[in-house]
């Protein structure tokens, strides 16, 4: 069976959610090899081989750490070339797809991003990708060279699958333009306490209809009650109530939970492609002509200050 190449993400050997997912995908088309780079990469190997990694291609180099992106594109390269693969995965993050693109481009392939959904086909991997805006679902396939495709977070479940996890250390010539960026300092994330937005099976999001950053506690008690991520929409973000790096939508973070809750957001296109990919969509507004409420599976038409905090209580009433 032929074999694909999956991109490790992972922090430090924790490998991370969305990696475990794109194996899934990777066993519908072949062998996964996994390549996981930087501090702690061997400390993956027991984790991917659980998850169907036949084999695990590490390199602990300096590179990856202080410098920012072509050192990983220089290794992906390097494996490409070792094993040629019948495709390559890669989590669709801004990193992931800047890695693919470059990969993509010096093996003279076509490229294919934020999928979500991929299967096999007679003529190589079909992927599943939502388009203009998330208002069409396309199936597509690369005609042109080993297929690159990046796929988006909670496309596919988490399903182990034990294999032999081999390691094997990834022998990587680093070119002159892999030191061209210096990463210089770092400065740690302070920590919520709550999934990571992208990755969350559940996210909860508030808009305009917050009205004010001194209101966005209720949805996070609202989040914290469901253990989920919070997002906002780009309203609340540009009126400083929510921070950047919360924003759900085209200019913002793409996101794809099985349960994504907008509260006080009208439904703008903008919004809507960011996480019209959900798979399921609650709405609480009390606008019964929001735009919003075209897309949803359930719809609540009332005032979020008294919807938000009485659905909290209840559920953590039926948690306790």
């Amino acid at each position: 069976m032929a074999e694909v190449l999956v991109l490790v993400d992972h922090v430090d050997g924790a490998v991370r959610k969305p990696t475990l997912e794109l194996l899934t995908l990777a066993r519908r088309i072949g062998d996964p090899v996994a390549v996981a780079l930087g501090a702690g990469a061997e400390a993956t190997a027991s984790v991917l081989g659980e998850h169907g990694a036949v084999k695990v291609l590490t390199s602990d180099a300096p590179e990856f750490a202080d410098y920012l992106v072509v050192p990983k594109v220089d290794a992906l390269q390097a494996a490409f070339e070792a094993i040629s693969p019948a495709a390559v995965l890669v989590v669709s993050s801004a990193e992931g797809k800047e890695i693919a693109a470059r990969l993509a481009l010096r093996i003279g392939s076509g490229i294919i991003t934020d999928a979500t959904d991929l299967e096999a086909g007679d003529e190589g991997p079909v992927a599943t990708q939502a388009v203009f805006a998330a208002s069409y679902t396309t199936k597509s396939r690369v005609s042109k060279g080993v297929p690159v495709i990046t796929v988006k977070p909670n496309s596919a479940p988490v399903e182990p699958a034990a294999a032999a996890g081999t390691v094997e250390a990834l022998t990587v010539s680093f070119g002159e333009g892999s030191t061209g960026t210096k990463v210089t300092s770092r400065t740690p994330r302070e920590s919520t306490g709550r999934p990571e937005l992208t990755e969350a099976a559940i996210v909860v999001s508030g808009g305009r209809g917050v009205n004010g950053a001194e209101n966005f506690p209720l949805i996070e008690a609202l989040a914290d009650s469901l253990g989920a991520a919070v997002g906002a929409s780009r309203a609340a973000v540009d009126a400083g109530w929510y921070p950047h790096t919360s924003q759900v939508g085209q200019t913002g973070k793409s996101v794809s939970p099985q349960l994504y809750i907008a509260s006080g957001i009208s439904g703008a296109i903008q919004h809507r492609a960011g996480m019209q990919t959900s798979k399921t969509i609650v709405a609480i507004n009390k606008d019964a002509e929001a735009p919003i409420f075209e897309l949803v599976d359930y719809g609540v038409i009332g005032d979020l200050f008294a919807v938000v905090p009485q659905l909290t209580e209840e559920i953590n009433t039926r948690k306790g």
